[in-house]
């Protein structure tokens, strides 16, 4: 695909799955989630109903680690029959903790992307999640030197993403979106008039995916971050 970024002068990146690791560690509590509860349902079901409670509670808890925390404890009471020990919502709660505390484990090639780039554009950081927890992990990360901004985003919808472009002062022909999630991280972008790549991530929570024509949008596709310097100069 032939694509012409000389008009971009910011760059977003998105941070979990682009930057770092964060869905393995889901996926890990997940399974482990599900042992606990394997004397009440199949792994199968249990895995079914958290992301069923998961997604009702988006609208209150927001993404991140301590929403999915209270989706655990709510789905353990409910597959239970309110019948789970303490022990075992204090070991779910132990699961979170183990979550947030994890090590920042950055992907393939993250800082010299961000070397090569900085001097050349304007760098951004768009995510989603908890504040807190995401600005924990930027830290972790030692890469907050290399950004300009940094912005945790309740969503990743239009709205959100022509809003704080407006408040950041940036022309969406102008702007470049990088991340792994094609529902949160291109189509939104690519429908403001903004330039998205999307690099895949072996894992995807269900709710981001999405299946598209690949003919309705123009984005770049790439394999591994490190692709992004035969396209950006």
């Amino acid at each position: 695909m032939e694509v012409d970024y000389s008009k971009i002068k910011t760059i977003g990146f998105d941070a979990d799955d682009t930057l770092w690791v964060n869905e393995t560690y889901f996926r890990e509590a997940e399974d482990k989630f599900a042992d606990l509860l394997t004397g009440y349902e199949t792994k199968n079901k249990i895995d079914q109903e958290l992301f069923k409670t998961e997604i009702k509670n988006l609208e209150l808890y927001g993404y991140g680690i301590k929403g999915f925390m209270l989706s655990m404890v709510e789905s353990a009471l409910e597959l239970s029959n309110n019948q789970i020990s303490q022990a075992t919502i204090l070991e779910i709660l132990n699961l979170g903790k183990e979550m947030i505390n994890q090590e920042v484990e950055l992907l393939e090639g993250v800082e010299e992307v961000l070397a090569k780039l900085k001097d050349k554009y304007r760098l951004i950081v768009l995510t989603k999640g908890d504040l807190l927890d995401q600005e924990r992990k930027l830290e972790r990360s030692n890469l907050l030197h290399y950004f300009h901004h940094v912005e945790v985003l309740s969503d990743k919808k239009e709205v959100n993403y022509m809003n704080l472009l407006e408040h950041l002062e940036i022309d969406t022909k102008e702007f470049l979106m990088i991340g792994n999630s094609l529902k949160s991280d291109v189509l939104p972008l690519i429908n403001i008039g903004a330039e998205a790549i999307h690099i895949p991530f072996h894992t995807t929570w269900q709710h981001e995916e999405v299946s598209v024509d690949k003919n309705d949008y123009k984005y770049l596709k790439i394999n591994k971050l490190t692709d992004i310097l035969k396209y950006l100069k």
